[in-house]
């Protein structure tokens, strides 16, 4: 985020903490389940670049979103992806950096039939 200064020297004093060299390898990836409302936004998560995208559904996302109602009705092989504002198909068997994931990219889904609880 730019930083715009008022003072002089002010942009000397800003320690920004989430810097990609500060995850020790990783990247940090937000993801946003759309329509579902429970989850007010984003969840961030600190991962390897090389995470297979079908893990990254399998062990990261599915996981954090079992709570759900919806979440045990989730088919993964109609649910649409956007990538940093850009609708993608994405290659359940490359990485995430394969997929144009990168250092604080937002990756947001839908999940077509299931519209959370706020819209049954």
């Amino acid at each position: 985020m730019s930083v715009v200064a008022l003072a002089p020297g002010y942009e000397s004093k800003v320690e920004i903490r989430d810097l990609e060299t500060n995850f020790h390898g990783n990247i940090l990836i937000f993801v946003h389940w759309e329509e579902h409302l429970s989850f007010c936004s984003a969840i961030a998560f600190p991962l390897p670049p090389g995470m297979p995208f079908g893990a990254f559904v399998s062990e990261v996302v599915a996981p954090h979103y079992a709570a759900h109602p919806d979440a045990a009705n989730v088919d993964w092989s109609k649910t649409l992806w956007s990538i940093d504002g850009e609708r993608k198909s994405p290659d359940f068997s490359a990485s995430l950096a394969a997929n144009g994931l990168h250092h604080k990219s937002l990756v947001r889904f839908w999940t077509p039939g299931l519209s959370g609880v706020a819209f049954s």
